[in-house]
């Protein structure tokens, strides 16, 4: 990687082999082609959202199994579509770091463009279920009648809600929030965007409503997801407020406890890639080219939600020791 696309990211530390090696040199390019062109990295954040979401038309199809070469060419074009919204994801960072264009609404946009992207991915997976699905029927010794089918689905809905609204979006909340603390402990305030809900819940009772209803649209929901990182880090918590109270601004921070926390927080840091896209398309690649998309869900909800628990534990684990050290 040359210097000009090392100097584009957050930390090497904070990036999977995939990304530093394959993604974010292509995404640099794209970087610098939108900066040429004056493009807002917001509307790149725009764009990724609707390469992603449009996949779901063609995940829709069976692969090879079920629809032939058509099928397996329209999965492979859905992963295509795929890749280039994860590009675009990766590029609207980059892009807002070259060109200084950082702002609330980015950090925003970035946050929810890949939960965005899996709601009509997941509903085409539904659909295609009901479609396509001898194959879990015959390992399950499923009678295939449209009775079964139905309930079949209705299940395959449950645990795509569940996998969606539960395991997805709470593995990436608490990823992006781990990604973030790093930076916070490795480069500063300055250096990370490591928000917090009081801030954001002031900002949003200072902004009128009046010229600004989808502004506070956009802050209300990012409350939300800020308290819900909040409740799941709670040693951290009470580490940043020790720190805080004792130590005042983040440059005070004495620089053992900077290190110590930078050392355990890198540690863990190979298995929050675990959580992060590139990982999840791994096996979202291999599901649907088999033609048993339902695995994901299982996948999601049961292995990953493990993977989850690991690095929540691990966190906090070395949080509360610090703290307590710290009180």
């Amino acid at each position: 990687m040359n210097e000009k696309v090392f100097a584009s990211l957050k930390s090497s530390e904070t990036e999977d082999w995939i990304d530093f090696h394959i993604v974010r040199p292509f995404s640099y390019l794209w970087a610098c082609a939108f900066a040429r062109f004056g493009v807002h990295p917001n509307t790149v954040s725009v764009l990724s959202m609707f390469f992603g979401a449009a996949s779901a038309l063609f995940f829709v199809h069976g692969c090879f199994y079920y629809e032939g070469k058509d099928g397996l060419m329209a999965n492979l074009v859905a992963l295509f579509l795929l890749l280039i919204a994860d590009i675009l994801d990766n590029t609207d960072g980059q892009l807002a770091r070259m060109t200084g264009k950082k702002s609330r609404m980015g950090r925003i946009l970035d946050g929810v463009a890949g939960v965005f992207w899996y709601v009509p991915i997941y509903a085409a997976f539904i659909i295609r279920f009901y479609q396509h699905h001898e194959l879990e029927f015959s390992w399950l010794g499923i009678s295939d009648t449209p009775a079964n089918a139905a309930i079949a689905t209705f299940i395959i809905f449950l645990l795509a809600a569940v996998s969606g609204l539960w395991a997805l979006a709470g593995q990436q909340r608490l990823a992006d929030y781990y990604i973030q603390a790093h930076l916070f402990f490795l480069k500063g305030e300055k250096g990370s965007e490591l928000d917090n809900s009081l801030q954001q819940q002031q900002l949003y009772e200072q902004t009128p409503w009046k010229g600004n209803f989808i502004w506070k649209v956009f802050l209300r929901s990012y409350i939300t997801y800020t308290k819900k990182q909040e409740q799941k880090t709670p040693q951290f918590q009470r580490l940043m407020g020790l720190l805080r109270s004792k130590f005042g601004a983040t440059e005070d921070f004495p620089v053992d406890v900077r290190q110590e926390f930078h050392e355990n927080s890198l540690k863990t840091m190979k298995y929050v890639f675990l959580l992060v896209f590139n990982f999840r398309t791994v096996y979202l690649v291999l599901f649907c080219l088999l033609d048993v998309p339902s695995l994901i869900f299982v996948t999601e909800v049961f292995l990953m939600s493990f993977v989850l628990l690991y690095v929540n534990r691990r966190h906090e684990g070395f949080c509360r020791q610090m703290a307590d050290r710290l009180s």
